[in-house]
């Protein structure tokens, strides 16, 4: 909100009349949250830097938009931290005021090597092996922020002398904002130890990045406001469900477990709860078995149709971000008739889910869900019906 030369941001209020505004916005988010500082800001801002999925909406002049990658680096997610880089020293000499745009998939769209030694390949293979090793998000995003110049706060204190304000659109738990893209602005919360992750999944970094790690604690006071997380994805589910009729029930402890955990204790909680339809959301934990396409939420489906069987249930997973994994859907739908559908094509649920293939296995029953992209991040989503209906 403005005010004349006073701006108002999540309740909190600064006189910009001799303080310039910058916007740095990173993830999947990111050009979601541009637009909506863009239209309350507009010609207040002296600078904005975006790096985002490629997207066909358009900003003015002052914006600079990269067309990050997820999930792994490419050149516009280290060109986005270079340019990041001088409108901190900008916003530093002026000692303006910097607001954050921080979404789920920053970790990847915006980066830059702690040291020169590790090359934008070393940087794609070191994300490739974290992501397909099945560790936990804040153990992949200890290791991260381990051979980093932008995560883990160090983005933020190259600006001393500069106001910050983090926005966070979050794809984590709450109460860990730290890890949304692996936390450019804020300090980590935890003290996990990298190589305790790197040797717990013998996970075989290249060696320029095992040499650079670093296991030293950046402190940032960069104050955040969380705009969107999982829990409001799962909040307005519950409510839409309810408008329809349905006994609803959130399953918020089911969150992160092991990916066939989590699959158990779905389908045994909808069976003791006097519910008919359980939502749960977070990111399962889910290793990469094979070289097949698909995701967690995909492979979340197939393993629970496999276990559901021709009871009449009904499940949909899917990421609130429009992808899961290296696929191009967001997820999927299976039913009392997914298994003896699949049997009679000759499709072997058990042999796609050991391929990590689990994409396949539904685009050929033509039971994906495809959205494209969304603009937005706040992790995933799966709902369970017990008794379906027309």
């Amino acid at each position: 909100m403005r005010d004349g030369p006073t701006v108002e941001v999540c309740g909190e209020r600064f006189d910009t009349s001799s303080m310039p505004i910058f916007v740095i916005a990173l993830g999947k988010a990111a050009t979601s949250m541009a637009l909506g500082v863009e239209d309350s800001l507009g010609d207040r801002l002296a600078r904005g830097i975006i790096s985002a999925p490629a997207s066909s909406e358009s900003l003015p002049q002052r914006w600079e938009v990269f067309a990050g990658e997820h999930p792994l680096p490419n050149e516009a997610s280290l060109a986005a931290a270079e340019a990041a880089f001088k409108v901190l020293d900008w916003a530093n000499d002026a000692r303006g005021l910097v607001i954050f745009l921080v979404s789920g998939g920053g970790s990847a769209m915006m980066e830059w090597p702690i040291s020169p030694a590790i090359s934008l390949d070393d940087l794609r293979r070191a994300n490739e092996l974290l992501i397909a090793c099945g560790a936990r998000i804040n153990e992949i995003n200890a290791v991260r922020r381990a051979f980093s110049a932008v995560k883990g706060g160090r983005l933020a204190l190259r600006a001393t002398n500069a106001r910050f304000l983090t926005l966070i659109v979050s794809d984590t738990n709450r109460g860990d904002e730290a890890s949304v893209a692996s936390g450019p602005t804020l300090s980590p919360t935890d003290d996990i130890d990298p190589l305790d992750v790197i040797n717990q999944y013998r996970i075989d970094l290249p060696k320029s990045v095992l040499e650079s790690l670093s296991k030293s604690v950046w402190r940032s006071n960069s104050t955040y406001r969380v705009l969107l997380d999982n829990g409001t994805a799962l909040d307005a589910a519950h409510q839409k469900a309810t408008e329809l009729g349905f006994r609803s029930t959130i399953a918020r402890d089911i969150c992160e477990q092991p990916i066939q955990e989590g699959c158990d204790l779905l389908l045994a909680r909808l069976s003791q709860e006097n519910t008919d339809c359980l939502i749960s959301g977070g990111e399962f934990s889910c290793p990469v078995k094979g070289a097949g396409r698909g995701g967690r939420n995909l492979e979340t489906v197939l393993r629970c149709a496999i276990a559901m069987g021709n009871k009449p249930l009904v499940m949909l997973g899917a990421g609130t971000d429009g992808i899961d994994g290296n696929s191009p859907a967001t997820g999927a739908i299976a039913d009392p008739t997914t298994i003896a559908r699949a049997l009679s094509l000759g499709l072997d649920p058990a042999g796609f889910l050991a391929r990590s293939d689990s994409f396949t296995f539904f685009d050929k029953l033509q039971d994906v869900i495809v959205t494209g992209l969304t603009g937005t991040n706040v992790r995933d989503l799966r709902i369970l019906l017990k008794t379906p209906r027309p």
